[in-house]
Order: structure tokens, then C-alpha cells, then sequence
């Protein structure tokens, strides 16, 4: 009964955490960007766009379909490293919980 009481103390612990770091990851916020940093995007870690930053030398009506190919590649790159950000900070919350191998949380 003594190592439930623990795993319950554990599991609360757990979940303040979990709560701190989806604050958390509302206001961090991640970078990506294509065509050598002509087209920026950053989005929170929970993947929210917050900016749009495209060079003025991009600006050309002939080369639209490469601007909204920078844009979409811009994107994805904001949202791998949001994903990399909070794969990081879940092991940090989960770490020492007796967790079976390969479990994602949150579920």
C-alpha cells in the first residue's frame, strides 16, 4: 500500500507539472525559416502561428508559387523544432516515473 501512496504522489507531481509546461509551451516560441532566412515563421511550441516575415526582394508576381512554397517549408520547420521543444520538456516532467518503454504522454 506504501509504494501506491508513492505512485499517487508521484502521479499528482506529474500532473502539476504536465499543467506548468503546457503554459509553458503557449509562450515559448520557435523559429523556422527557408530560402536562407528570406521567408521567417514562429510559431508558439504548441504550433500557433504568431509571425510571417517574407524579404521584400521575394515581392514578384512571377515567383508566387516559390514564395508559398518557402512559406509551407518555413512552417514545417517551426514545427519540427516545437515538436523537438516538447519532446524535451515531457522528458524532463516524466523523468524518474516508472513509465513503460515507448509510452507518449500526453496521451
Amino acid at each position: 500500500m506504501k509504494d501506491m501512496m508513492g505512485l499517487m504522489k508521484q502521479a499528482q507531481a506529474m500532473q502539476a507539472k504536465m499543467q506548468d509546461m503546457q503554459a509553458e509551451m503557449e509562450r515559448l516560441e520557435v523559429e523556422g525559416q527557408s530560402g536562407g532566412g528570406l521567408v521567417r515563421v514562429t510559431l508558439t511550441a504548441k504550433g500557433a502561428l504568431k509571425g510571417l516575415v517574407i524579404d521584400d526582394s521575394l515581392m514578384k508576381p512571377d515567383e508566387k508559387e516559390i514564395l508559398e512554397d518557402l512559406i509551407v517549408t518555413a512552417h514545417e520547420d517551426a514545427r519540427k523544432k516545437a515538436e523537438r521543444l516538447m519532446e524535451e520538456k515531457m522528458k524532463a516532467v516524466t523523468a524518474g516515473l516508472p513509465l513503460p518503454p515507448g509510452m507518449k504522454l500526453p496521451f
